[in-house]
């Protein structure tokens, strides 16, 4: 990383995180794509196969998103039969979970997702993805939760 004189980074954090991301992103996505699911979408279905079911408000706590962008993403899982969403105990509330098709869809996505986390370890070194893991985790705790 560039360091000014002074000691203050130089350039755009925004901008180099997104050009990392979309890099990153292109290898998930080419591979993932193989089993007809986005990275996101691979992600969405692996967070409710491990909470589920859970209710829309905990899902988007725990992935970090606003409830709009949640909804929108889960639309087409839906759709598909891959993933249920039903009103809750109490009537008001939602849970969504994985439905046996879903599990199917999200274990054969799951050998590309491995390929390309191999890729990007190979790519990058295991030890500096754990390191990147690491602080990437730190910075998240750092960061306030959005409501």
């Amino acid at each position: 990383m560039a360091v000014s004189p002074a000691g203050k980074p130089q350039g755009c954090t925004h901008y180099k995180l997104r050009q990392l991301v979309r890099e990153v992103s292109h290898y998930y996505d080419t591979e993932i794509g193989k089993a007809g699911l986005k990275g996101t979408q691979y992600a969405l279905m692996g967070h409710v196969r491990k909470l589920g079911p859970v209710r829309l408000s905990d899902l988007a706590r725990e992935m970090r998103l606003d409830a709009s962008t949640l909804t929108r993403n889960l639309k087409p899982l839906t759709e598909a039969g891959w993933l249920r969403v039903e009103v809750g105990a109490d009537g008001r509330s939602r849970l969504v979970t994985i439905t046996e098709a879903g599990l199917a869809k999200y274990s054969e996505a799951q050998r590309y997702w491995k390929r390309a986390q191999e890729r990007i370890n190979q790519l990058f070194g295991a030890e500096q993805v754990i390191v990147l893991h690491e602080l990437i985790d730190e910075l998240l705790a750092r960061l306030p939760q959005r409501s």
